[in-house]
């Protein structure tokens, strides 16, 4: 891995470290509004104490979809099937709307036909709905690939 792609996940994991800080505190005043015996403080710590758990498990949910995209995206790349991006782009680098969309349609059209158990269409798929500018649709398409691709492996 090169020095530029190490910077986003340095980046990432910088964030979560905070992040895991911040919530550490977070839970330490939970505890201490839980001690206070004052049902408000109860109430409070209680509340203030399921939160943290909820961001880590969204935490630990998106870091795990992170290492399996790179997986599949390491054993599409061995298997020479990783998608290119070889859109056509304006000179300020967006790409090309009616390019996007053909892409999709191509790679929608591969994702109908093909075998439930291939990862591999729905992560080109994720890509060609990220293309179009369908970022839902792109991420719930990874979702779906890592889904199968967990299942295979």
């Amino acid at each position: 891995m090169g020095g530029r792609q190490r910077v986003p996940l340095i980046a990432a994991a910088a964030v979560t470290a905070l992040l895991a800080l911040y919530l550490w505190l977070v839970a330490g005043r939970a505890v201490a509004l839980i001690r206070t015996g004052e049902p408000v403080g109860i109430v409070l710590g209680i509340a203030f104490g399921v939160l943290p758990l909820l961001v880590l498990a969204l935490v630990v949910r998106e870091w795990l979809l992170a290492i399996d995209v790179q997986r599949m995206a390491d054993t599409l790349a061995d298997r020479g099937e990783l998608p290119v991006d070889d859109l056509p782009r304006s000179p300020g680098g967006r790409i090309d709307r009616a390019a996007a969309v053909a892409a999709f349609d191509a790679a929608r059209t591969e994702a109908e036909t093909a075998a439930a158990d291939d990862w591999g269409t729905w992560y080109r798929l994720a890509f060609a709905y990220e293309a179009a500018g369908d970022k839902r649709r792109a991420r719930a398409a990874l979702r779906t690939a890592s889904r199968i691709h967990r299942g295979r492996v």
